[in-house]
């Protein structure tokens, strides 16, 4: 235990706070089917869906991933646009890819098994030192922290801690506080109980103290300070992009998709040709820009509608058009005219699902 750590715990009392917290979680937990077992590939794939993503979400592709990729080797196998396909909806596809590179590194590396050390888990592609705890604990049962979003909430009120929990430095600081207050015997259900709590009880708006296992240990609800914690800065404005996108329809009926670049934001999936809108166009010079974009000459059509999607730090504005070419062959390779019913095959992120959804109403 570091110095900070002992001040922050001095009179808080550790070996109870396990106990309550751990008989809590072993009486109340969620029956969820990554829960069922404690091998390490069901508890990775779990850990790595349910960053920034709803437990009730991530449910039912949970149950489709594990069907389609059952193993290590079936993931590191696998075509990439079929994993990435498998993900579709869920959004951060960067997960999905460093999944794979990962399962890949472990079939060479470490003989098809995931390593329980924490250092070699930690050295995995996408393996932060939050998945790295969780699957340290969950399936290796080893007294590691694992530390997000939601134990900084629940440690911030328990503890009564007033760092800024945007900031790197104070997750530093509540991992260090965990490595003192997680048991040894059963880190596992120690950490999963408080991802639980935040989860079911401490949550960020309306934290249901009467009803929480740890009140009497919780010194924000003693001073009447739960709704003040944790603390956190407010992100930065994020920047709006507005793009044309264009659903271009060939002789045969086909529609135009194109492929993304394979590194970047939603890298390697596919969408209707975008032109990003620097200032305002008429209809000819967006027909121009269209053109330029997709290598094509097009005819421009009706507007179909409007979206907005909202990245963690992006936002696109999205003007849907429809449009037709009298071209039957493909510009470039990242281009490929297909059959509407032909769609389903490729991933698309949810943006341009929507848009698609307005493809099948219109076209």
């Amino acid at each position: 235990m570091n110095e900070n750590s002992m001040n922050i715990l001095d009179g808080f009392d550790v070996e109870q706070f396990q106990d309550d917290l751990i008989s809590w979680y072993e009486s109340e937990k969620r029956d969820l089917p990554w829960r069922q077992n404690r091998d390490p590939y069901r508890v990775w794939i779990s850990e790595i869906m349910l960053q920034q993503t709803r437990v009730d979400t991530v449910i039912p592709f949970y149950n489709r991933f594990m069907e389609k990729f059952p193993t290590i080797q079936a993931l590191a196998e696998a075509d990439q646009q079929d994993v990435l396909k498998a993900w579709e909806g869920l959004g951060y596809y960067s997960r999905a890819r460093n999944l794979q590179a990962a399962a890949k590194e472990v079939m060479t590396l470490h003989n098809g098994k995931m390593p329980a050390h924490p250092n070699l888990l930690g050295a995995l592609k996408g393996i932060g030192p939050y998945t790295k705890g969780a699957i340290s604990s969950i399936a290796f049962n080893i007294p590691e922290p694992a530390v997000d979003g939601n134990v900084m909430r629940v440690l911030s009120r328990i503890l009564e801690v007033e760092d800024d929990i945007a900031l790197p430095k104070t997750r530093k600081k509540f991992e260090a506080l965990v490595r003192s207050l997680i048991s040894q015997e059963e880190p596992s259900p120690f950490n999963q109980g408080l991802m639980e709590l935040g989860a079911l009880i401490c949550t960020p708006q309306s934290p249901m103290c009467l009803f929480c296992p740890v009140q009497a240990h919780c010194r924000a609800f003693h001073s009447g300070r739960q709704h003040e914690l944790p603390v956190k800065s407010k992100a930065k404005k994020k920047k709006s992009i507005r793009y044309a996108a264009v659903l271009v329809t060939n002789p045969n009926g086909h529609l135009l998709i194109e492929k993304r670049p394979p590194e970047g934001l939603l890298a390697g999936l596919w969408q209707f040709p975008m032109a990003e809108l620097t200032e305002p166009a008429d209809r000819e010079r967006l027909e121009e820009q269209i053109q330029e974009e997709i290598g094509l000459p097009v005819q421009l059509g009706a507007k179909l509608g409007e979206l907005r999607h909202v990245f963690t730090h992006l936002i696109w504005d999205i003007d849907i058009y429809e449009a037709v070419t009298a071209a039957a062959t493909e510009p470039e390779e990242r281009f490929r005219f297909v059959e509407k019913s032909g769609l389903d095959v490729y991933p698309f992120p949810v943006s341009h699902q929507k848009i698609r959804a307005l493809a099948d109403a219109e076209i």
